[in-house]
């Protein structure tokens, strides 16, 4: 299916691994120009590099930037073309105890996981509206809806994206701006591979059971009863950032596998 993306540009927060990096690569064979991003110099050029070697022909560049840094982010910006498509997926998390999870920890994946979003949204929405046409999308989680206890603070912050995102949808009315919310499930990037391999060592069990016994005691409600891969979360972003997903605003997608159960 042609997307319609030929010709589009994109920014892409936190791109240089996982679900970031598998979407970057199927905007870039639909033809897009991709800026990835990470906070890194090295590692987001090497990410360019290899982007480049997998899609010939690819029109792809960096944006290093570390949006713990507002001020920084802001100058980078200013060497930013307008884009017309925003995919707001950077995001940081700690696995800790409530109780032991610093207030400067609380404040720093709220700095990177919304107010990222807020300030690139700010700066790339007006130009949206003013050409009529342009897709923004907030990568939430599972955790917003499951809450794990040792990441309450990280759930919080996915769980206020979604409001962010609903409110901003309703400044592009009677527009071809669209605003959404995509909630992945459990999915097998390098930091879920890394955990299962380090579960496995560990326990001295084969990485196979390490997976069904996370999904028989952490996520019962899993239909799909494994980790989804990056490209199969992806593949449902590139929709989201088409022409054709056009009649889809102000909406929460869900790519969990059914992990966040109820009917909403």
């Amino acid at each position: 299916m042609d997307l319609q993306l030929s010709g589009k540009t994109v920014l892409i927060t936190g791109s240089t691994a996982g679900i970031g990096y598998a979407t970057a690569q199927l905007l870039l064979e639909e033809g897009a120009e991709v800026y990835i991003n990470g906070r890194q110099q090295a590692s987001t050029y090497k990410a360019v590099d290899q982007l480049k070697e997998e899609v010939p022909g690819a029109r792809v560049a960096a944006f290093v930037a570390d949006f713990m840094k507002p001020a920084e982010v802001e100058k980078q910006l200013s060497t930013l073309p307008s884009v017309d498509i925003l995919i707001n997926n950077v995001g940081i998390y700690t696995s800790k105890s409530f109780y032991t999870t610093s207030a400067e920890e609380w404040n720093s994946q709220f700095q990177v996981n919304i107010m990222s979003g807020v300030q690139l949204t700010k700066r790339f929405l007006p130009t949206m509206l003013q050409q009529n046409w342009g897709r923004i999308l907030f990568i939430s989680s599972e955790c917003a809806y499951l809450v794990p206890s040792d990441m309450i603070s990280y759930s919080a912050t996915k769980a206020a994206l979604h409001a962010v995102s609903k409110g901003l949808s309703h400044l592009t009315k009677r527009s071809r701006v669209t605003i959404n919310t995509l909630v992945p499930g459990s999915t097998l990037t390098e930091g879920a591979k890394k955990f299962i391999a380090d579960k496995a060592a560990s326990e001295k069990k084969d990485p196979a059971e390490i997976e069904r016994l996370f999904f028989q005691n952490e996520r019962p409600h899993s239909l799909l009863e494994r980790f989804a891969e990056v490209k199969e979360v992806a593949t449902t972003i590139a929709y989201l950032c088409s022409p054709l997903s056009s009649a889809t605003n102000g909406s929460v997608i869900k790519v969990d596998g059914g992990s966040s159960g109820g009917v909403l």
